[in-house]
Parts: C-alpha cells; structure tokens; sequence
C-alpha cells in the first residue's frame, strides 16, 4: 500500500525525539551539537539561521552527511545532531535519515522560527 508524506511525516517524528528551543539553545551554548539547517538558500536568506549551522538543503543531506563521503563536515563528529527546517516536517525526515545513517543522538528542533521565539541568536545567512 503506498504511503503518503503524511505517514513518513509522522513515522519519522516518532523515531526522532523533539528537543525544546531551551535546550537547543543550552548544547549550542556549549557547543555540543551541530545544527542543521535543511531549509533551501532563499529561505535562509530571509530569515537567517542559528549561527554556526551547517546549511545543508533537505535534498542534499544523505551527500554531505554519509560517513563515507567526500563531501561530509567534519562537524557531523560532534555528540549531538540537531535538525531543523521552517516548520519541522523536513526536520523530522532528515533525522530519520541520519539515525539510519547510523547517527546515535539526533533531535528534531522543528521549525526556524521555535528557535527564534525561545530568544535564540539569529546570524545572517
């Protein structure tokens, strides 16, 4: 039976626990996370993104975050990955991606703009 983006939707949020912006913000702080920003270049440019973020499109992700590639960030060595898009639905997909990647700790911030209400920093993208 086919599935539609509403079921990988949910499936993936029930794989990939949220974290609060609260929380978010206090790995940040300590630099013990990185964060992925998988929102395109347009939507960065208008709102910005949490500094230090890696700008990754949700289409390129597998690419850059695949142990193996060339192309992966070195930041992936960090203890924690912590996604997150415009409104959390591309965030909950992609860290189902990375936990069958094989990533341990990844968490589901939700959309660019519980970041900014919780008071987090915003950087130019």
């Amino acid at each position: 039976m086919p599935t539609t983006v509403k079921e990988l939707v949910a499936a993936a949020n029930a794989a990939v626990p949220r974290i609060s912006a609260a929380d978010a913000r206090a790995l940040h702080a300590k630099g013990e996370a990185v964060f992925i920003d998988l929102r395109e270049p347009p939507e960065l440019a208008a709102s910005g993104t949490v500094p230090g973020a890696l700008p990754i499109p949700r289409g390129l992700l597998e690419f850059r975050a695949d142990p193996e590639s060339p192309d992966r960030n070195p930041a992936f060595q960090k203890p924690v990955v912590i996604t997150y898009c415009a409104s959390g639905g591309r965030a909950a997909l992609a860290g189902k991606l990375l936990q069958d990647l094989g990533y341990k700790d990844v968490r589901n911030l939700g959309g660019f703009k519980d970041w900014v209400e919780a008071g987090g920093e915003v950087a130019k993208a």
